[in-house]
């Protein structure tokens, strides 16, 4: 390639022939060259020219510096552009990397003061520079001990200086001295799989480090490096000559490398700096650049980022089918190895699964099925051999509409459902080989699909992958630590593979606009038919797709206290069996969505669900539990437990009638007797706030009881205050007793959403806290900074109130922008315009709030409008301050 040049060089010779001060001449050129490729990139000019440009620049510029200190006829000393400006890459913000090559260990005291001027001249230049001083036996030595130093030798071109000192340098270097191929092949995959663990072994994280992650440009060196060290291979294409690459994969590969350098140089223009991770805010900003428009169910950045996830997964197909090429060749040539029969058409070899011959799928297409069905039968298989990979590419496109009709095709994809292990293996696979989108093209409408917020942290397909998991994992029993309840529930569910079809098909419909719920049920009730599914089983899973949100939504967003939501969320799920499945789902998918999205305070919310749900149902729909009965039963189990700790009846009970039956409703019994053991301890005529708290409770946080003689800033000062401290609330519950005594009991988690449990610490809270409550007034308001992704997702701040008549209140849910200090905030609106708090949930997804609070006026009855507007006022103006 010769790439049009960024500079006029004779013209800079004549102008450096004349000058003393050349640093001002070289600074003048340097950023015209650079104006003229950025100029150049924008309007589109292939990116593979403008990265050999700047390496070229390059090129002529540091040895124009270099020949003002040492002679172009020097011959013990020579520059050497190594890593990928060796490669003769380079992006506008990569480093450049170079080896200083000496002929002996004591020749770099002749050249100390020369090499220190041209560094220094660089330096001055703001050029990114990474250098070594080496001699060839330093070179040889430190290959042996480092590959990282030995991959960057193999990739070094000669800038000035001696030829044969560069060539003993190579050779010395080279894998008949270091690293040979087999050697260097092994650490390579090695490393790429560390480097794979690093991010999860998923390309389709939220913000990708484009050169890092599975699927990114690290993948494709590796199989250059490789070719290079086994083959002497130049470039990517040399691999065509040796009959390891077809023409078209090196097509795919130059197209995918071409692809992820366009966004890198957009990357490192648009942050004026070496940058490699696909933030946020750099997405929106490119695909404006790129030429993405937002379209009716799609914004440009998300049809840019699919772009982006489905290049990673050609790359990442690509990678592996190579280097399984490359294992064959070096380090299996000349081992034996017997074929062991699979099946009719598959068999073993190595540990790969092979096909026995190379016309399978032309003769009999459902073989391309049956080949996963094998996998997962087998997980003492490495992997699909390279050859086989490529047949299955090859007749991708056997898979059309009589194929997708054809029972025997529907058996074998049911068949994968039905194994005991290694489906979502096979799921990945056939994910990465396009067979999946081909068989299923409801699902290739979400591959590399994107949702541009913080609460979904993968694209569609992989999350899908990731509750396909779960669900799996409950099932292992050296899992069922994690999980012991879900790993007990699914014991005793016979057909696993409907609840694993609806984790399969619960978020397919997403991304074609409308409710995905419904689209994503309608394809499963296809599916289920077209696959000979009972209409039972069909009707399972449309129901559990259409509704896989209900459980999460009602355990975070209602009053689970109340049996009235009980009895509705009881009716709406209708069975133990159904109740069963869908807690399963629900927990698989909350885990699948983020990493930091499931916590204790979760797993004891939706297991509380699921068991008083299930206890609506053993009494039966038609006998929900009545409020007298719920709070007599609560309170008899509560005594029972003060009396084993040696309280008397009769202090228990003068003290209970001060409460109303809301306290007994909204709290557990194990609450209720921790409580009253604390208050009826508390010395006569102690007027004094008491705050305890209990480290780690049955409901997954730390709970922050107060106790304390009503006014009308407690609420907000214990919020300002718990806040102030660090801590998460997640939970609220406010009592006033009859005597104006107020019991307040808060759920907290720490910044890493983990329950309190040092003795400390707690002493820290409960002090704290009593101090501030000794004080007049508010405490000052929490100054907090949004977090940078935060900063990108700006969320509108949006009131709605609706009437609750069954308990005579008003539920309030205010849906905005998570921030530092958000509830104290809003605990001083609720002050301001004289409403009073029952309880509140909170709940956070991603970078959004939805907070629900129970309120009612000052009489103890709902709001009026003008409270509504009061609130709507306050809220929106103090989270505007």
């Amino acid at each position: 390639m010769n790439p049009t040049p960024a500079c006029d060089w004779p013209r800079f010779d004549r102008q450096l022939a004349t000058t003393a001060l050349p640093l001002p001449l070289f600074r003048q050129q340097l950023a015209a060259a650079n104006d003229n490729l950025q100029q150049r990139f924008f309007a589109g000019e292939p990116v593979e020219r403008l990265v050999s440009a700047r390496a070229e620049l390059m090129d002529q510029l540091l040895v124009r510096a270099w020949h003002r200190q040492v002679s172009p006829d020097a011959t013990d000393i020579a520059l050497v552009a190594v890593g990928g400006y060796g490669r003769h890459e380079l992006h506008p913000g990569s480093d450049i990397d170079l080896l200083i090559l000496l002929s002996e260990d004591d020749t770099a005291h002749d050249y100390a003061g020369a090499i220190e001027h041209v560094l220094l001249f660089l330096w001055d230049l703001k050029l990114e520079v990474g250098q070594s001083v080496r001699s060839v036996d330093e070179c040889t030595r430190q290959a042996e001990q480092d590959i990282t130093v030995a991959t960057n030798l193999m990739e070094a071109r000669l800038l000035s200086g001696p030829q044969d000192l560069f060539q003993a340098m190579k050779k010395a270097a080279g894998p008949d001295r270091v690293w040979p191929s087999a050697d260097f092949f092994r650490a390579k995959i090695e490393e790429q799989q560390t480097r794979h663990h690093r991010f999860h072994d998923s390309g389709y994280n939220l913000e990708p480090n484009i050169k890092e992650s599975p699927g990114g440009l690290r993948d494709l060196q590796v199989i250059g490096w490789v070719a290079k060290r086994h083959f002497g291979a130049k470039t990517l294409h040399d691999l065509v000559g040796h009959d390891f690459l077809t023409e078209h994969e090196y097509q795919a590969l130059n197209e995918a490398q071409n692809f992820l350098w366009k966004v890198r140089c957009g990357l490192h223009y648009l942050t004026g700096r070496r940058e490699d991770r696909l933030l946020f805010e750099h997405q929106r900003k490119l695909a404006a650049q790129f030429g993405y428009h937002d379209q009716t169910h799609s914004m440009a950045v998300e049809q840019f980022m699919k772009d982006y996830y489905r290049t990673v997964l050609r790359l990442s197909r690509l990678n592996e089918m190579l280097l399984q090429l490359f294992e064959e060749e070096i380090l299996l040539a000349n081992v034996p190895g017997e074929p062991q029969p699979l099946s009719m058409d598959f068999q073993a070899r190595h540990g790969y699964l092979e096909a026995v011959s190379e016309d399978i799928f032309l003769r009999r297409p459902t073989a391309l099925l049956e080949l996963f069905v094998l996998m997962a039968r087998h997980p003492e298989l490495r992997g699909v051999r390279a050859g086989t990979i490529r047949l299955v590419r090859d007749h991708r496109y056997q898979i059309d509409d009589n194929f997708r009709r054809d029972p025997k095709a529907h058996a074998l994809f049911i068949e994968l459902f039905r194994q005991g292990t290694g489906l979502t293996h096979e799921l990945r696979r056939m994910n990465r080989y396009g067979v999946l989108a081909a068989y299923l093209p409801v699902f290739g409408h979400i591959v590399g699909q994107m949702q541009h917020d913080l609460f979904h942290i993968y694209t569609v397909d992989e999350h899908t992958m990731f509750v396909v998991r779960n669900l799996r994992r409950f099932t292992v029993a050296e899992f069922h630590h994690e999980f012991p309840l879900c790993s007990d529930i699914i014991q005793r569910i016979k057909k696993q593979e409907v609840l694993t079809l609806a984790g399969f098909f619960h978020d397919i419909g997403k991304g074609r606009g409308g409710d995905h719920s419904l689209l994503g049920a309608a394809d499963a009730v296809v599916f289920c038919r077209d696959h000979g599914m009972g209409e039972y089983d069909t009707e399972l899973v449309k129901w559990l797709v259409e509704n896989h949100l209900i459980m999460s939504t009602t355990a975070q967003r209602k009053d689970i206290s109340d049996p009235e939501v009980i009895s509705e969320f009881a009716q709406r799920v209708g069975s133990q069996k159904r109740l069963d499945h869908l807690y399963l789902l629900t927990v698989a998918d909350i885990r699948a969505t983020s990493d930091s999205l499931w916590n204790s305070w979760k797993d004891a919310l939706l297991a509380d669900l699921y068991r008083t749900t299930s206890r609506a149902l053993r009494r039966g729909l038609d006998n929900p539990v009545a409020h007298q009965d719920l709070v007599r039963e609560t309170r008899a189990q509560a005594l029972g437990q003060l009396t084993r700790h040696g309280c008397s009846e009769m202090a228990v009970q003068q003290f209970w009638q001060r409460l109303n039956t809301d306290y007994f409703l909204r709290h557990s019994a194990e609450e209720i007797a921790w409580q009253t053991r604390s208050i009826l301890d508390k010395p006569e005529g102690d007027d004094e706030a008491m705050v305890r708290a209990w480290g780690r409770t049955h409901r997954g946080g730390t709970e922050i009881f107060v106790y304390a003689q009503d006014r009308e800033s407690l609420f907000a000062t214990i919020t300002a205050t718990l806040e102030q401290l660090g801590l998460n609330i997640i939970d609220a519950r406010v009592v006033t007793s009859c005597n104006q005594y107020a019991l307040d009991t808060f759920l907290v988690l720490d910044h890493n959403d983990e329950a309190i449990t040092d003795p400390q610490r707690l002493e820290e809270i409960q002090q704290r806290l009593k101090r501030q409550l000794a004080e007049p007034g508010l405490p000052s308001q929490q100054q907090g900074q949004l977090s940078r992704q935060q900063r990108h997702f700006p969320i509108a701040t949006e009131v709605w109130f609706r009437d609750d008549r069954h308990n005579r209140r008003t539920i309030m849910e205010v849906t905005t922008g998570d921030r530092p200090g958000l509830l104290a905030r809003l605990a001083r609106a609720l002050l301001e315009c004289n409403v009073l708090l029952q309880s509140a949930k909170i709940a956070t997804f991603g970078e959004r709030a939805e907070d629900i609070f129970f309120v009612t006026n000052s009489e103890q009855q709902p709001l009026d409008t003008p409270q509504f507007d009061c609130l709507r006022a306050a809220i929106k103006r103090l989270l505007e301050d």
